[in-house]
């Protein structure tokens, strides 16, 4: 595959698209992110209280750039923290949440109450499954919101769907933390990740309500066919809480700042990619779907621009975001980042000029220790030579072991921000050349 003219130099393809991941997470950087969304210094107390992958690295920005007294706790999933001097750093399991969690969110709790109209909350919100904290409602367990959470993300069900059960079985989600806190002010500074930027959706919502109700969430438990524990059935059944009203006087004073999102960031690499000479296309920040599905329709469309140059000519760069989701069929690993990427080359198979890039701009695709991983033409057929069958590792979910064998595995470590999904196609193919290949390999 031809390398990428990169300022009279010629980058290789894996380093032109690692080139673009890296400006996308620099669009993101918490310090410079919150730097124009910095709320005016109250009379009373600042109490700053989050969670989320990157809530670490966004309570020390925020530390950094305020004047006064402050104090809070953030909860992070584990090996994401960062030393913070005045607000407290929890590090929590995700995406199932543990005892540290439901620590973190009684904490919270805790310190938002008895506040006054001259006090603060600062709502460091990152990552839209709050996935990180726990704060079971009325008589339900930590193992009830377990059980939800791990059917939940075994489902493929859309957030929205995942947040309208997640908020009905909770004390902290839906607003609930902003109610607790009135009447003080509540700011909430957010990284999103939802396709469309509702803050509502971001983490649950914690301190912006969302008007998901109980029977919107039995709904979602019917379509999606979950096995949920009899005491979670029960409650959302004979709960009377449909969560807090966004109309609420409780929230007239508050303020809502998506402070870095998905978009942004691919503006950013496709900034990045014309810089280098490279025409680039955001087809969507929002892309949701089953992970190997959309990636079936991102192959199609890089195929026919190699092989017939249109609707764009080669060389072009195809970006997207969103999240899209895994319903888990077998016993792999890997996460939706390297399920799209398996699946896209499978697309891809046999076809010269393409190479892709998939990955979580947390730096953690699902459980596992990578963001992503490349993708080309020769991948299915690299996986054949090492006695692997491409199908049979997309079928068990099973796309670590098929990128790992390869030595493909994009490894970035936790990058203190996520803005969701990140994917770029370079096609790079004379369309005449690209189309022969295709023909003599199939």
């Amino acid at each position: 595959m031809m390398a990428v003219r990169h300022r009279n130099e010629r980058m290789p393809p894996r380093a032109f698209l690692a080139s673009l991941f890296d400006a996308a997470i620099a669009a993101a950087d918490p310090l410079e992110a919150l730097r124009p969304f910095m709320p005016a210094r109250p009379k009373g107390r600042t109490i700053v209280v989050g969670a989320g992958k990157g809530a670490a690295q966004l309570a020390q920005a925020f530390e950094g750039l305020w004047d006064g007294p402050l104090s809070g706790v953030v909860v992070t999933r584990r090996g994401f923290g960062a030393p913070c001097r005045r607000i407290e750093v929890i590090e929590a399991a995700h995406p199932v949440p543990d005892e540290a969690g439901l620590a973190g969110a009684e904490q919270m709790l805790g310190l938002v109450e008895g506040l006054t109209a001259d006090d603060l909350v600062v709502g460091n919100r990152h990552r839209r499954r709050f996935g990180v904290v726990a704060a079971p409602a009325g008589d339900l367990t930590l193992d009830d919101e377990i059980a939800v959470n791990a059917a939940l993300l075994a489902s493929g069900a859309p957030i929205s769907a995942m947040n309208a059960v997640r908020k009905h079985i909770s004390r902290i989600k839906g607003g609930r933390l902003a109610a607790a806190a009135w009447p003080a002010r509540v700011v909430s500074l957010i990284v999103s990740d939802i396709p469309g930027d509702d803050p509502a959706l971001v983490a649950s919502g914690p301190t912006v309500p969302g008007g998901a109700t109980r029977a919107e969430a039995l709904a979602a438990i019917d379509l999606f066919r979950l096995d949920l524990p009899a005491a979670v059935l029960r409650h959302l059944h004979e709960s009377k809480d449909d969560g807090p009203d966004p109309a609420d006087r409780r929230f007239a004073r508050n303020a809502v700042h998506v402070i870095a999102s998905a978009s942004r960031s691919l503006e950013a690499a496709a900034g990045a990619a014309r810089e280098a000479g490279v025409p680039a296309i955001i087809l969507s920040d929002a892309i949701e779907g089953e992970a190997r599905e959309v990636a079936k329709v991102h192959a199609a469309l890089a195929r026919e621009i190699a092989t017939r140059g249109r609707p764009f000519a080669p060389p072009v760069v195809l970006l997207s975001g969103g999240e899209t989701t895994v319903t888990l069929r077998g016993a792999g690993r890997g996460g939706r980042n390297g399920e799209f990427a398996l699946s896209l080359a499978l697309g891809l198979s046999g076809l010269d000029g393409v190479c892709a890039l998939a990955a979580d701009t947390d730096g953690i695709d699902g459980s596992q220790d990578n963001a992503g991983a490349f993708a080309d033409g020769a991948t299915a057929l690299r996986l054949r030579q090492n006695g692997l069958d491409p199908a049979r590792l997309l079928s068990d979910n099973d796309s670590h072991r098929a990128f790992s064998t390869l030595g493909d595995l994009f490894v970035t470590g936790p990058t203190g921000t996520n803005v969701n999904d990140f994917r770029a196609i370079l096609i790079d193919a004379d369309p005449q050349s690209a189309a022969a290949s295709t023909d003599s390999s199939g």
